[in-house]
Formats: structure tokens, C-alpha cells, sequence
């Protein structure tokens, strides 16, 4: 027989007992809280409050909040939130051809506005007793502007739509603005023309200007002195590079010592040898000459000169045609056919005695002395140049076309680029690393602008890759001719450059950096005078 195991029979009372003790825990705590609540509201002392209040005081006043701003009842607030989102609604109206509607509402505005403005002026808050018809008549027109659909999802559909409208424009806007500054930049200024002209003529004219020319190429030896301080520029400007010999020779401490070689076009090569025989720079000395004369610039040697007589590469040049009109306008500027431009790159030949030059573009102005750029040590490099690099648009991968394995296998897309404008050039390494025939390498294979598009930067970049030692930024400074530049850096610079389109001598100058470069200019010169320089 099986024997039956009785389990224990649970106690009754044992689940009152819990839930006794529950309550009980729970009524103290309850109980507790009580006392704490009305501890809580006891008022605070005296001190305590004026302390608080003062903390309080002191943060709005340093945030110059006031009690109203802080209400959340404030008029002010209300009419200023009112008006902010009927100014919404105006623009959605128009754009609806509702504009009786939006009349009423730029209406109403006004009127809130005027309130608001009042309430400024005598220095109190609004009341409600006088702006209770103003708020009320405006949120009126609000709910009738929900009863119209202009509610959110429909404001922010148009506005997006308005949006991108006006992006458009604006890239139409800007497109033809770029267009019109290129045309205006490349223009030649009548006074320029008539300088020209008159020089000329004076030249021709003027047999014993001729005869004083000859005498000085004959009797100096300067031209092939390296212990003076040699520049080069390469220009058809007359004024220009008058601004640029005369602002170096006022700023100079021995300007006795400086010798400027201009190279120009056989069209500017009389007007030049004519100003700068009748003028004098403090002792400097100035000699021209015109590329035209120089029997080694032929196409057979120099590959970007049989690139620009071809006639597509013209094309190209003034129209852009071959790329559907793809290249921004600013690389299809017709000066980039100028041999005068390619020039740079063959400083070595155009000068052979020299050792040592410093390169000079026509668009700057000097306001120091620059003999101290012929003891830089460039560190057996070539070209001596300030970096622009400080913002990531004036990197290597800006300039080059990195999609192209040649261009990606040679050269760091983030490497430093650096300006052309004022150079230190040392004609001993050029030749000894033959730098003119890393640039005829390049050349020759860019014949299809693959590698880049137009210019002398890029394949600049490209030639002295490697080659060049950074310069401190306060020899060179860039940006006058398109750009705000600091004022503080402007007083440091010891050349000031207006690349750009706004050259100081045009319409379009940037009105207050023109008294940097018109201060080098003689306006009462007779020769000036005739043509209406002002």
C-alpha cells in the first residue's frame, strides 16, 4: 500500500500580515512627503529672497533682457511673432496673384509695426487697451490665411520652389556679371590708347630722343652687372609698368642700384622707349626691349607658341566653342595668346648674363624696399615665391586635372600652391636643372588641355614643383584687384598685387585701394594731361 505524504497546510494569515506591514510603509512615507511639502512652502528668509532676486537682476541685465521679454503673456512678443509670420504669408500671397490679400496683410504690419516703434520711443511696454484691435485684426488675417491653404506644408512647398528660382537667378545674375567684368578688364582705357599714340608719335618725331637711347645702351654696363639689383617685367601697359618702376625707386634705399629690364610688343616697344627716355626714377636704370626681336622664340623651339597660332586653340581662347562654352570665361581672356604672358618661363634666355632677377608683374605696387630679396637664401631652389595656400581652393588639385594619371602619379593634390607676381627667380640653378625644359615637357603634353585648362599658374606649378622655396607672405601681397584684404596686412606688404579683374587704372578699380597706386602717378605729367588722366 502506498503511503499518502500530507503537505503542510499554509497559514490563513501569514498574506494579511504582508500586506498590513505594505500599508503601513506606505502611510509613512505618504506622511513624510507631507512634511516636507510644507516645509517647502514656508517662506524664505528675507535675505534669501534679495539674494536670489539680485542674481536674477544682474542676469537679465547682462543679457539686456527685459521683465516683459521674459512674460510669457508679453504683447510685444505676441505682435512680433503675429508680424513674422504675416511677413510669410505676404510672400505666399504674391506668389498666388493674390495681392489684394497681401496688401491687406503688409497693411496690418505696418500698423503693428508703428505700435511696436512707439512703444520703443517712450520706453514702457505695450497695454493691452491699445493693442487689442491691432492683434486682433491681425490674427483675423492669419486664420484667413489657414482658411486660403497657406498653411505650413504649402509655405514650405513654395518657398522651396521660390527658393530655387532665385538660385537660378542669382547664377544668371553672377554668370553675366563675370562676363561684363571680363569684357571691362580687357578693354584698353581711352587715355591708355591716347598715351600710346601720343608717345609714338613723339618717338618718331624725335630724333634726338633716339640718339639718347642709343648713347645709354652703349655706355652702360649695368644691364649685365650682378652686383646691382636686376627686375623684369613683361608688359604692354605703359602706365602700368611706370607704376611699378616708380613705386620701387621711391621705396628704394639705393635706387642707383636698380636696373629694370621691360620686355614689350613691337605695337608698344616706341611708345615705351619714349616715357622712359623723357622720364627719370631717381637714378634707376630702365631698358626696353620687344619680343619680336628675340631669334630664339620660334615654334619650333617654344611649344606653347606653336599652340597658339593654331587656329583652334584661338578659338578656344576667344570663345570657348570647342567645349560648348564649359570653360569659365576668366581662363578664355585673349591675353593668354600674348607671348608676353608665356614670357616667365623663359627668363633665362631673354637674360643670359644674369644670376639673379626679380619678376615683377605689371598690376603691382611697391611700398618697400626689395633689395633684401636678393640675399633670400632659397635653399638651392629656383623660384622664390609667398604661398597661397591658406585656404583649400589655392591647393594643387584646384589648378590640375587629377583625373589624369600623369597628373596624379607626379604630384600631391594638396601640395601648396603659390603666386606668380613676385618672384625671386635664381637663373644659375634654372639652367643647371634645365627648369624651361621641364616646362616644354608639360606643355607638350597638355597640346590637348587635359592636364589643365588655360594660364600660366597651372603649368607654373607644374615647372617648379620641387623646385620652390616659400617666401614670408609679407613680400607679396595678393587680392587688391578682387578682394577685401586687411589693412594690417596691406601696411606689412612690400608689394601689393591687383590680380583681378578691378585694375587700378580702370573704371571698375576698387575705389579705395586706387589711392595705393594713383599716389605713383603724376597726373600733371603734360603727356597725361593731353589725354584726360584724372
Amino acid at each position: 500500500m502506498r503511503r499518502q505524504i500530507r503537505r503542510p497546510v499554509r497559514r490563513r494569515y501569514s498574506n494579511v500580515f504582508w500586506l498590513t506591514l505594505l500599508l503601513l510603509c506606505g502611510f509613512v512615507v505618504f506622511m513624510l512627503i507631507v512634511l516636507l511639502s510644507r516645509e517647502g512652502t514656508q517662506p524664505r528668509s528675507r535675505s534669501m529672497l534679495s539674494k536670489n532676486s539680485y542674481g536674477r537682476d544682474k542676469i537679465i541685465e547682462g543679457l539686456n533682457v527685459t521683465a516683459e521679454m521674459l512674460n510669457p503673456d508679453s504683447i510685444t512678443r505676441q505682435l512680433n511673432d503675429q508680424i513674422s509670420l504675416a511677413k510669410a504669408f505676404v510672400v505666399i500671397a504674391k506668389e498666388s496673384n493674390n495681392l489684394q490679400f497681401a496688401w491687406e496683410l503688409s497693411a496690418q504690419i505696418r500698423n503693428s509695426q508703428i505700435l511696436l516703434s512707439n512703444a520703443a520711443l517712450r520706453r514702457s511696454p505695450l497695454t493691452l487697451r491699445e493693442s487689442e484691435t491691432a492683434v486682433r485684426d491681425m490674427a483675423l488675417l492669419l486664420f484667413q490665411a489657414q482658411q486660403l491653404h497657406y498653411d505650413s506644408s504649402t509655405m514650405i512647398m513654395r518657398l522651396k520652389a521660390r527658393i530655387q528660382d532665385l538660385e537660378e537667378q542669382m547664377s544668371s545674375v553672377t554668370d553675366k556679371s563675370n562676363k561684363y567684368g571680363q569684357i571691362a578688364a580687357e578693354e584698353v582705357p581711352k587715355s591708355l590708347y591716347c598715351l600710346g599714340v601720343r608717345l609714338t608719335t613723339e618717338w618718331f618725331k624725335n630724333s634726338d630722343m633716339q640718339k639718347k637711347v642709343i648713347r645709354n645702351v652703349q655706355n652702360s654696363m649695368k644691364l649685365k652687372d650682378n652686383n646691382l639689383y636686376h627686375f623684369c617685367v613683361f608688359s604692354d601697359n605703359i602706365l602700368a609698368t611706370s607704376v611699378v618702376i616708380n613705386s620701387t625707386a621711391s621705396n628704394s634705399l639705393n635706387p642707383n642700384k636698380l636696373v629694370f629690364h621691360l620686355v614689350t610688343d613691337e605695337v608698344n616697344y616706341a611708345a615705351m622707349k619714349a616715357w622712359f627716355t623723357m622720364n627719370s626714377f631717381r637714378g634707376v636704370t630702365v631698358d626696353v626691349q620687344k619680343f619680336e626681336d628675340f631669334k630664339w622664340l620660334n615654334a619650333s623651339y617654344v611649344p606653347v607658341l606653336k599652340q597658339l597660332q593654331d587656329s583652334d586653340t584661338q578659338n578656344y581662347y576667344f570663345s570657348g566653342s570647342n567645349d560648348g562654352g564649359k570653360t569659365p570665361i576668366k581662363f578664355r581672356n585673349p591675353k593668354y595668346l600674348s607671348m608676353l604672358n608665356h614670357l616667365r618661363f623663359y627668363i633665362p634666355e631673354v637674360f643670359p648674363s644674369l644670376k639673379k632677377l626679380v619678376f615683377l608683374d605689371d598690376d603691382v605696387v611697391v611700398q618697400k624696399d626689395l633689395s633684401g630679396l636678393f640675399t633670400v637664401d632659397l635653399k638651392g631652389n629656383v623660384n622664390g615665391a609667398v604661398e597661397t595656400c591658406m585656404e583649400t581652393f589655392h591647393r594643387y588639385h584646384k589648378y590640375l586635372n587629377y583625373s589624369h594619371p600623369l597628373i596624379r602619379s607626379h604630384f600631391d593634390p594638396d601640395a601648396c600652391g603659390w603666386a606668380f607676381g613676385m618672384n625671386v627667380f635664381d637663373l644659375v640653378e634654372w639652367r643647371k636643372r634645365n627648369v624651361t625644359g621641364i616646362y616644354h615637357y608639360w606643355q607638350e603634353k597638355n597640346v590637348d588641355r587635359t592636364l589643365w585648362k588655360l594660364g600660366t599658374l597651372p603649368p607654373g606649378l607644374l615647372t617648379f614643383y620641387g623646385l620652390t622655396e616659400p617666401l614670408d607672405p609679407n613680400w607679396h601681397v595678393l587680392g587688391l584687384g578682387y578682394t577685401n584684404v586687411d589693412p594690417q596686412v596691406i601696411g606689412n606688404g612690400a608689394v601689393l598685387h591687383f590680380n583681378g579683374n578691378s585694375k587700378p587704372w580702370l573704371k571698375i578699380a576698387m575705389e579705395k585701394y586706387k589711392p595705393l597706386w594713383e599716389k605713383y602717378v603724376d597726373f600733371t605729367h603734360p603727356m597725361l594731361e593731353r589725354c584726360n588722366f584724372h
